[in-house]
């Protein structure tokens, strides 16, 4: 069992204010986070911190103790976000996130250490060692891949690599190049009025029959319930699994992360689904659908 689990603190994926991004670190300092992933990975029309803003808050982060990675857009489409791929890679003092393949082959053709984030598609291991020898350091397991799955990725998993799993937070399932929430605004997506501020934790999709379903952020899709794998750290520990990831949501983050530390250190684990817009699931890491919840699912029975 590993006892030197680490917690990481993903990217802000919805688009907050300056104010809202400066404040909410500055509370970061005091979280019990070893690992920081900072920056825009949804879309490049949001501007509310520059890249060099961002530097400026991982130094500040770093001088708090904290292991900072700089993480990059998740779908590139245009040449200036590429000149901002190569300014980040090119940071020269942080370690940095690949988000997509292109991002991986920048770092990789510099010879620099790289992690990969949830939506970069390592299914096995024979993937998992060709990204190791082109200087990979730390993976995450991909949000749909169970927990089966991961038993057998850490099986083959190549010396000198961290496994990092997604354990907390809506998930992003996946982008597209145009823009949902433009759209439902009747907006096209080159004239969108930044609508995405109106929504600091996504806008809610529903079935007909008014069921939560998914969560528009701009051109990215994530699901309505938040995963919860809180329950799942003793089984993790045993895995040696190094990392644990919570995705930040407007409020509450700051609770969650204790919840997860504590958690670490063996205390019994808290029911975190007060804290989440709309409850949690873990449907995927069981190898179910994933907006099954296990947890529910046993009260019911």
């Amino acid at each position: 069992m590993s006892s030197s689990m680490k917690l990481s603190l993903g990217p802000v994926l919805y688009f907050w204010s300056r104010d809202d991004l400066f404040t909410f670190y500055e509370e970061v300092t005091e979280m019990p986070v070893d690992i920081v992933y900072l920056g825009e990975t949804v879309c490049s029309k949001r501007r509310s911190l520059s890249t060099a803003d961002w530097i400026e808050l991982g130094e500040r982060l770093s001088q708090a103790g904290k292991q900072v990675v700089l993480s990059t857009l998740a779908l590139l489409e245009a040449e200036s976000e590429m000149k901002t791929l190569r300014r980040i890679c090119d940071n020269g003092q942080f370690m940095v996130e690949a988000n997509d393949i292109g991002a991986v082959q920048l770092l990789s053709s510099a010879g620099l250490p790289f992690v990969t984030g949830p939506l970069v598609n390592i299914y096995n291991p024979r993937t998992l060692n060709l990204l190791a020898k082109q200087g990979l350091k730390r993976w995450s397991l991909p949000l749909e891949l169970s927990r089966e799955t991961l038993k057998q990725m850490q099986a083959e998993r190549p010396e000198g690599v961290e496994t990092e799993v997604f354990a907390f937070g809506r998930l992003p399932l996946t982008l597209s190049a145009r823009c949902f929430t433009a759209r439902s605004h009747n907006l096209p997506k080159d004239d969108c009025d930044l609508k995405c501020i109106d929504y600091p934790d996504g806008r809610l999709l529903s079935t007909q029959e008014s069921e939560p379903f998914l969560v528009l952020n701009g051109i990215q899709t994530l699901s309505a319930l938040s995963c919860d794998l809180l329950p799942e750290v003793p089984a993790m520990q045993q895995l040696g699994v190094d990392v644990l990831r919570i995705s930040p949501q407007y409020r509450h983050t700051g609770r969650i992360v204790d919840a997860f530390s504590k958690a670490i250190a063996g205390e019994t684990a808290a029911n975190l689904a007060a804290l989440t817009p709309l409850g949690t699931c873990d449907g995927y890491w069981q190898g179910e659908a994933g907006i099954h919840n296990s947890l529910k699912a046993a009260r019911q029975v």
